[in-house]
């Protein structure tokens, strides 16, 4: 009985004593929970800091990739522009080749390469 007792009150100062060590001031002014508390909160604050910094490198890829998509179909499509203008300008060059080699028939003497002249 007698050690019964003698446990009882040992636990209960023990559970005295923790509460006790819970409530001292550490030298920079806090407890233990206030630290416990701060940390946790730290936590908290850096997985959603973490998250958030996580989701704005996801957009950040997304909006690379649709820029190195339109970037990449902006080249074909000028790629395919400047050949038709490169197709163009040689037809062009070629008519006009053509053209003035009738026209210097035509003042020659040969009158099959002469334009047509329109009826009145």
């Amino acid at each position: 009985m007698i050690r019964a007792i003698l446990t009882a009150s040992a636990v209960m100062a023990l559970f005295a004593a923790g509460q006790a060590g819970a409530m001292q001031k550490n030298p920079d002014g806090t407890t233990a929970e206030e630290r416990s508390n701060t940390a946790r909160l730290n936590a908290d604050q850096l997985a959603k800091a973490n998250a958030e910094t996580q989701a704005y490198e996801a957009q950040v890829a997304a909006r690379d990739q649709q820029e190195a998509a339109a970037q990449s179909e902006f080249a074909k499509e000028t790629e395919a522009y400047e050949a038709e203008k490169a197709r163009v300008a040689a037809l062009s060059a070629e008519e006009r080749i053509q053209w003035e080699a009738d026209v210097a028939a035509c003042k020659a003497g040969d009158t099959s390469r002469c334009a047509p002249q329109p009826k009145n």
